[in-house]
């Protein structure tokens, strides 16, 4: 245990020098000018331009704006893909209706449906949510069914030889066999609901990170472009991190 909590240290360490390591040559570098700063501000800009964002509130508005954007579109995919993926995963008929139509779809860029929603639903809030739903459903909707597959047959007849209904068979045999591979694939489904959003932000938005970013593109101001970059890093590793608790907590049992 001691061993294995000393191991853990020993990599935050180097994980925290090489990081100090990488910033502190970037300084340098634009200090001595081998960088333009035009082109790419120090860190110390950079960390200039923030506290003045937060001061002035845009900061927190911008890291909330798209926040909101990505928590209501993921979750509307995650309601939407986990009983349907259950279902398609489980029926032959039902997969053979809905996999010519997710065929179709997966292959679409997030980019792709920008023009669409603008039409349905104009520069809102419904467009942004909708841009993350349609980027994500599609592939939530192949880790679902890949995950259902995936489950032992032994368990599934077991149910049904007790007299387990299909209903039953799902929700209490399949998803929480397949729920560790589901949550896996969630992970990455989450950090593609982050571009679908800041694609969507940097082209039609008034608020957000990808809104921040484009700003600073116009006015040509590269330390708010770096900043929104860094903001969506740090924004997506906390959410991987309360992503990472929530499974060992879901799945403590196994």
């Amino acid at each position: 245990m001691n061993n294995s909590r000393s191991e853990k240290y020993s990599l935050f360490t180097i994980s925290a020098i090489s990081i100090v390591v990488f910033v502190g040559i970037w300084e340098l570098a634009t200090r001595f000018g081998l960088i333009d700063p035009i082109f790419l501000p120090s860190p110390s800009a950079v960390f200039e331009r923030a506290v003045r964002t937060f001061e002035n509130g845009a900061l927190v508005a911008n890291v909330l704006a798209s926040t909101r954007r990505v928590m209501v579109g993921f979750l509307m995919s995650v309601v939407v893909s986990i009983p349907l993926g259950l279902v398609l995963g489980t029926s032959r008929r039902a997969c053979a209706v809905f996999d010519p139509i997710i065929s179709l779809l997966r292959p679409l860029p997030s980019m792709s449906w920008i023009p669409l929603s603008l039409l349905w639903f104009g520069i809102t809030e419904t467009q942004k949510y909708s841009i993350v739903f349609m980027g994500t459903i599609a592939p939530a909707l192949l880790y679902v069914i890949d995950a259902t597959r995936n489950v032992d047959n032994v368990l599934i007849l077991a149910a049904r030889n007790m007299g387990a209904s299909r209903i039953q068979v799902m929700w209490h045999v399949i998803l929480p066999a397949s729920l560790s591979q589901i949550i896996i694939g969630f992970k990455i489904i989450l950090g593609l609901a982050w571009t679908c959003v800041i694609s969507a932000e940097l082209i039609a938005a008034k608020e957000g990170l990808g809104f921040m970013i484009m700003n600073g593109k116009e006015f040509f101001q590269t330390d708010t472009v770096v900043l929104g970059m860094v903001l969506i890093s740090l924004t997506v590793l906390v959410f991987d991190a309360v992503l990472r608790r929530i499974e060992r907590r879901i799945l403590a049992w196994k």
